[in-house]
């Protein structure tokens, strides 16, 4: 179910205006950001390129990658308010079959302009490609700093349900009274997205692939849902989210969706017209969305997809 947006149906400005409660820029995310004025921004939000040589970007050495960024991160951190977070989600650069976490690497980009990283959270997700000569990868990294030690964090706003709310103190002077809190218990630092929401050890949010419900025709979308879970822990109603690599616009939708301001970037005009559309859709009701902290589909066995093949265990019988 969708909630009714805040501005209404905005008009999409194709650049950045100060009353523009919705801009949707085509063009390089370096040289939109400079435009931008100095902390106009409460959230910044992204997946940026993971330099994979997928259809939308060219492969570069590592070094090199990483130095096509600096200038970026230093015009991001001049546009995001003292009291603003920065939200980086990457994955891994592969080399040769060697693997080189990108959040190691960007992490120190971002200290160089004195952020301060609050969470390094794990994105869990069960789906992808299968790999023959190590483990597959089956995760990505969100790293969450802030500009200063005042910034927004709406613990109510992602309190999840205790699970024994009938726990009381032991000992000391409210002892026999309840240990919890009536509005639910922090969530920690990481999080997993099914029933028991945001409770345990991951961020477990299935990402983008062929049946899921978001799957447009970019090879690496952002999921709506990780999007909206960064928004209300981290910015208030009416406050701006910037996503300078924005894609097919996952990010803006979310920030619609929970009425805040939105700004976002992309260098790919294909990417820029299914952002729109998406959008369009959205304010019309008609863009499927996985609705946030759904479970994740679980097997029975009775299917047929989840049972053995005859064939293995024909093979199976024979050993």
């Amino acid at each position: 179910m969708q909630t009714a947006p805040l501005f209404g149906a905005p008009e999409i400005a194709e650049d950045f205006r100060a009353d523009a409660a919705l801009v949707l820029h085509l063009g390089e995310a370096g040289a939109f950001t400079a435009r931008l004025p100095d902390q106009s921004v409460d959230l910044i939000l992204t997946s940026p390129p993971y330099n994979l040589g997928k259809d939308y970007e060219r492969r570069l050495t590592l070094e090199a990658y990483l130095a096509l960024q600096k200038p970026i991160i230093a015009e991001l951190v001049r546009v995001l308010r003292q009291t603003g977070s920065l939200c980086w989600q990457v994955g891994n650069y592969v080399e040769d079959g060697e693997v080189f976490p990108l959040d190691i690497f960007y992490y120190g980009l971002f200290k160089q302009h004195g952020l301060q990283l609050r969470n390094r959270i794990i994105w869990h997700f069960r789906h992808g490609l299968h790999n023959t000569k190590r483990f597959s990868g089956r995760y990505e990294t969100l790293l969450w700093f802030t500009k200063s030690d005042r910034y927004t964090f709406n613990l109510d706003a992602v309190r999840i349900a205790a699970k024994y709310p009938g726990k009381r103190h032991y000992k000391g002077k409210h002892v026999g009274k309840p240990s919890g809190n009536p509005k639910g218990k922090n969530p920690s630092d990481v999080w997993e997205i099914l029933l028991d929401d945001w409770e345990s050890a991951f961020w477990d949010i299935p990402n983008v692939k062929a049946n899921h419900p978001e799957k447009t025709v970019h090879p690496c979308q952002f999921p709506v849902e990780l999007a909206e879970r960064c928004i209300l822990a981290l910015t208030e109603t009416g406050q701006t989210v910037y996503d300078p690599f924005v894609g097919v616009g996952s990010t803006l939708i979310a920030a619609l969706k929970h009425e805040r301001r939105a700004i976002g970037c992309e260098r790919e005009p294909t990417y820029v017209q299914i952002a729109r559309e998406r959008i369009t859709a959205y304010h019309a009701g008609t863009l499927r969305l996985r609705p946030l902290g759904k479970p994740i589909y679980e097997p029975s066995g009775r299917e047929k997809v989840a049972q053995t093949p005859e064939e293995w265990q024909a093979q199976e019988s024979c050993e």
